[in-house]
């Protein structure tokens, strides 16, 4: 019996928002097992921090091709490819007693399945959902705030319950099923549908889109605030410690962020469809300068959280209005591998953000200076969406998509 497109978009919806959940759940549990990794092998957090590094410069080359991928042959194949190996990987993390061993399974296995989590999951939803394609990217990327609060709790508790190794073992393995689960529910956009959006993919050629200076804006754009987005969750729980919370409180703030930003997803993602791409980028910039302000003074649990709450908002909308906005500028015909150029570019400063945080750590005995360093980088980034301007022959596409 066909399935109806109404049962599709659904499917596609729920497997999208499990990628993320498991995805990026994961990916912020890994800060909650740094005292663990230091008390045992006595690692630095410089080192700590590289491999997130290396994971995150992973997962930005391979969005280009998971992109490219995902616009030819669909979005199944590349996540099942993907979710494998990320699966396998974090499982894998139970066995390592060498640094070089971290730094492959993180590094390479984590990074692989960050690269396509977001490139093939929002442009699959952008192509589903043209006239709400905030709306449902902000509904999708909730899913990270959940695996954002779920994940890291529940690795904590593992910890202390059956110890590390077992924590990596039974998060990978289940993180493996999810992932299979998850990608066999996903399915491209027909081309030309009714319940799609009736139209054929309209919009400019990526040779077209990277011609434009608005094109080189948004990567810049995306290496202003990467950083940030990659730095923070790494580093936030131990940062706590530092500060004389308990680890279980200090895991608390990493939560309420991740909680939060599933309102800056919702809310952020549903102004895309109203107010457009540009003042929802300006409106996360804006939350995520005060965030930086309230971090760089915080010293106590109060301003932490207080912290957490401007933060978690930028967050979540960072992550949901990007993909809507590209699709705004350019339209959907090369989505794919735009948005994974665009995300390439902020990952060359995601992937420095965690191990130049670490390395300042370890020399200057606190993270101050890396917090001062994100913000000047929120702001320029906010200058940059201010000299944003619509492309017309970008207009003239989108607006017959």
């Amino acid at each position: 019996m066909p399935v109806s497109v109404s049962s599709q978009k659904s499917q596609v919806v729920v497997g999208a928002f499990l990628v993320q959940l498991t995805i990026i759940g994961c990916m912020f549990a890994y800060g909650v097992f740094f005292p663990a990794l230091e008390a045992e092998f006595g690692w630095s957090r410089t080192f700590l921090s590289a491999c997130s590094s290396l994971s995150f410069f992973v997962m930005g080359s391979g969005a280009i091709l998971g992109g490219r991928l995902s616009d030819r042959f669909g979005p199944r194949g590349v996540l099942t490819a993907t979710g494998l190996i990320f699966g396998v990987g974090y499982a894998l993390l139970s066995q390592m007693t060498e640094p070089w061993q971290l730094l492959l399974l993180f590094g390479l296995f984590i990074g692989l399945g960050l690269s396509t989590h977001d490139v093939v999951t929002l442009s699959t939803i952008a192509g589903w959902f043209p006239n709400r394609r905030g709306t449902m990217s902000g509904l999708v990327k909730s899913g990270t705030a959940v695996g954002q609060v779920l994940i890291p709790l529940s690795a904590s508790a593992l910890i202390v319950v059956v110890g590390w190794r077992s924590a990596f073992l039974y998060i990978g393995l289940i993180a493996l099923m999810v992932l299979l689960f998850a990608a066999s529910r996903m399915r491209a956009a027909p081309r030309s549908n009714p319940g799609a959006g009736g139209q054929p993919a309209h919009g400019m050629s990526f040779s077209e889109i990277r011609r434009s200076r608005q094109f080189w804006t948004f990567c810049a754009i995306q290496f202003a605030f990467f950083p940030s987005l990659m730095t923070v969750p790494v580093h936030i729980v131990v940062h706590g410690i530092d500060l004389g919370l308990s680890p279980a409180t200090a895991a608390g703030v990493l939560s309420t962020l991740g909680g939060v930003s599933v309102v800056g997803r919702l809310v952020l993602g549903s102004s895309v469809d109203r107010l457009g791409g540009r003042l929802s980028l300006l409106i996360c910039f804006v939350l995520l300068c005060a965030s930086l302000v309230v971090l760089r003074f915080a010293d106590s649990v109060l301003m932490l959280y207080g912290f957490a709450v401007f933060y978690g908002l930028a967050h979540g909308g960072f992550f949901t209005v990007v993909s809507p906005t590209l699709a705004e500028f350019f339209g959907l015909r090369a989505h794919g591998v735009t948005f994974g150029v665009v995300l390439f570019s902020g990952t060359i400063g995601g992937a420095l953000g965690p191990i130049v945080a670490g390395r300042i750590f370890d020399t200057m005995g606190s993270y101050l200076m890396a917090f001062n360093v994100l913000t000047v980088l929120a702001v320029v980034g906010l200058l940059l969406v201010l000299s944003l301007k619509p492309l017309r022959a970008a207009a003239a596409t989108t607006a017959a998509a």
